[in-house]
């Protein structure tokens, strides 16, 4: 990743625009849509004509609510609403309804990035630009579709405490999952319900002057803002070293290109000339109404994937992975709970085994819709941790689980798939004969210390077994009949 090498360190700062998943619109009742023929879902209000007035949806509040308890902001007990004046074809009003000065929620802070402000308002319309190769009429138009116009938006904008695009990307990940368990967005940047504007700023290392920030707008997946915040990086690093300065401006990256390209000078408050929208009351947040948002929180993915980690022992990464798809987590807890206190699975070989099912049922199918049950799973893992089963059995084990549903425990007896052992009559041991014998230049090279040629050796019996055989107990098995260890 490009990040400012010695003297300069990167300065970020996100706005995250995340459309609300409400049946209609933010101040009026059109329904919303996604992929509907243009202009079919507006009405006076959204199209502002004149005489319209804007009535709040209630649902779009309790959702915002929510994300700002689950950001840990404080819900302000009164909160008012702004009009945002700017002209542009994609606000018929000539202003969107916004917050200013007074937000909904304040502060809070997600994977250690601190949060400003949280505030809700509506969406602008689409406006679709038509280049030489879709000419209207012989020359180039822009056209507006105000289906989405008025859409419900929440906007949460960090603290400058993100150092690299690569923390960016992090961040993004965590809050775009968080919202998604939280219910209150489909978060699918393909269809712009999550959008990412990024501020980007260098200065010298170890100073607390934030330099002067660029704006690089509507990013829509993480890897092209990751890459836009990289190049935006080297080039103010590039500039500041040459002895130039950075002019604050509103930057557009070409993910094809890889070029920026600046779009207009960056706005400050006061171009938008914010004041009080006279059509809407204050809008007051009452303990019954923060109270009803709070009971609709699941444990969030942040703290599941923690509690994976410190109380199961899971590795970092398999308890993000896990957390990060609440259907995973909930079929990994309950077949974790499937052991009873009496045979107990061990929580890490069962996390082990959630990557095998995935790759089995499809990285999109809920577990919990296929034929193999949280207590099958249990039930494999179980056998592999005490040694009835091979790994490699266990595989096949659970390919069958997945077509034909049933117990593990059943399958393993009815295809005979047990793990052999060294005095259970299977012939292992003969099996460990026959492969020292049928190599004897790995067996010499073992014998002499040499471990990586025993590789040979375990293969051999583990291809005459049929994968039947514990690794560990083949390997023993070897170095036992060679004299080592």
């Amino acid at each position: 990743m490009a990040e400012p090498a010695g003297d300069y360190e990167a300065v970020i700062g996100l706005e995250i625009h995340v459309q609300l998943k409400t049946r209609t619109k933010m101040f009026c009742g059109c329904e919303l849509s996604f992929g509907d023929p243009p202009n079919t879902h507006v009405c006076p209000t959204c199209l502002g004509l004149p005489g319209a007035l804007p009535v709040l949806n209630a649902r779009a509040i309790d959702y915002a609510i929510r994300i700002g308890l689950a950001l840990g902001s404080e819900i302000a007990p009164r909160s008012i609403f702004h009009r945002k004046n700017y002209f542009y074809p994609d606000s018929p009003k000539a202003y969107q309804i916004s917050q200013y000065d007074v937000p909904l929620c304040s502060g809070g802070a997600i994977g250690g990035v601190r949060i400003h402000r949280v505030h809700v308002e509506e969406d602008a319309a689409k406006l679709s630009h038509i280049g030489e190769s879709g000419r209207i009429h012989g020359s180039d138009r822009s056209v507006v579709d105000f289906n989405r116009c008025g859409t419900p938006l929440v906007e949460i904008v960090t603290e400058p405490d993100i150092r690299s695009a690569r923390q960016a990307h992090e961040f993004l990940r965590l809050l775009r999952v968080t919202l998604r368990q939280l219910g209150v967005s489909d978060v699918n940047m393909e269809e712009g319900s999550l959008r990412g504007d990024a501020n980007v700023s260098i200065r010298p290392a170890g100073s607390e002057v934030l330099g002067t920030k660029t704006e690089l707008k509507n990013m829509n997946s993480f890897r092209f803002l990751e890459r836009g915040i990289d190049a935006e990086i080297a080039r103010q690093t590039e500039l500041v070293r040459a002895g130039g300065e950075v002019v604050q401006e509103t930057l557009h990256f070409d993910p094809v290109s890889g070029r920026l390209s600046s779009l207009r000078s960056k706005e400050e408050a006061h171009d938008y000339r914010y004041f009080p929208e006279p059509d809407l009351l204050p809008l007051f947040a009452t303990e019954e109404m923060v109270a009803a948002a709070a009971a609709e929180i699941p444990e969030l993915p942040g703290a599941r994937a923690e509690r994976f980690e410190t109380a199961l022992g899971l590795h970092p990464d398999r308890a993000r992975d896990l957390a990060f798809r609440r259907e995973l987590a909930d079929f990994y807890e309950a077949a974790l709970a499937a052991g009873g206190e009496g045979t107990a699975v061990d929580p890490v070989e069962l996390s082990n085994w959630i990557p095998h099912l995935v790759e089995r049922i499809g990285s999109d199918t809920d577990p919990a819709g296929t034929k193999v049950t949280p207590e099958a799973l249990s039930e494999l893992a179980s056998m592999v941790a005490a040694k009835a089963v091979s790994r490699d059995a266990a595989r096949d084990v659970l390919t069958l689980l997945v077509a034909e549903g049933g117990s593990a425990a059943a399958l393993v007896e009815r295809e005979g798939l047990g793990a052999l052992g060294a005095d259970d009559g299977d012939g292992l041991a003969e099996a460990v004969d026959r492969a020292v014998a049928g190599d004897p230049d790995a067996a010499a090279k073992v014998a002499a210390g040499n471990m990586k040629a025993i590789g040979p050796l375990v293969g051999a019996v583990m291809r005459e077994v049929k994968g039947r055989a514990d690794g560990g107990e083949v390997t023993r098995l070897i170095l036992s009949r060679l004299g080592v260890g």
